[in-house]
């Protein structure tokens, strides 16, 4: 199996470029997806969580409300940190159970937001990185996640910068442009993967 990478920064097209190929044949492994699923009620991080930062984060049903937490941690990055190391062991435990479920042959394509700040695009083949404008990804999160500018700015400023991320990167896909501009990179870049995947 072929395993690869993807990245990017907050509303940089990540998702979009993993869905993509996801329909032209990859398996996918959303970390986000992941995130939200350990963190429901009941699951691995869920008492952990609580136990860190009170009952004042639930919301509706005794869910984890993540805006709420996210106003907690974002602005602290001492308490993200404690955050990140309750979550992430479990986002990556149940990544390994979906890689052992998938088949040996095909293109396993891991998406999640800070695999070069982590140090964890090491354990992939390859590393594809989603880059747009800044501008651009100030305007997707503001429309997708409801948050105003300021949180955005305050969220992208705490990531590694896109032109540090390319750096890393095997293949870039800059979803500035036109959702098929986007479409026809990542053709590209998984018709490279495919040949790859397909060398003894």
């Amino acid at each position: 199996m072929l395993r690869v990478g993807l990245t990017g920064g907050l509303a940089s097209g990540k998702s979009f470029v993993g869905r993509a190929l996801y329909e032209m044949g990859c398996f996918l492994i959303e970390a986000d997806q992941l995130g939200h699923q350990v963190m429901a009620k009941g699951a691995e991080a869920y008492a952990p969580i609580l136990a860190e930062f009170g009952r004042e984060i639930l919301g509706p049903g005794d869910e984890i409300d993540r805006r709420k937490l996210g106003a907690i941690v974002f602005e602290n990055p001492e308490l993200l940190n404690k955050l990140s190391a309750i979550v992430h062991p479990a986002v990556r435990a149940r990544s390994r159970q979906m890689e052992e479920s998938f088949e040996q042959r095909g293109i396993c394509v891991y998406e999640a937001a800070i695999l070069i700040e982590t140090g964890s695009f090491r354990d992939y083949d390859r590393l594809i990185v989603a880059t747009c404008t800044e501008e651009q990804q100030v305007e997707r999160a503001i429309l997708r996640d409801h948050l105003t500018r300021d949180e955005v700015l305050s969220r992208i400023r705490r990531q590694m910068p896109l032109e540090e991320k390319v750096k890393f990167a095997d293949y870039v896909i800059d979803t500035s442009g036109t959702k098929e501009h986007t479409l026809e990179q990542t053709r590209t870049v998984y018709a490279s993967l495919r040949r790859l995947e397909d060398q003894p």
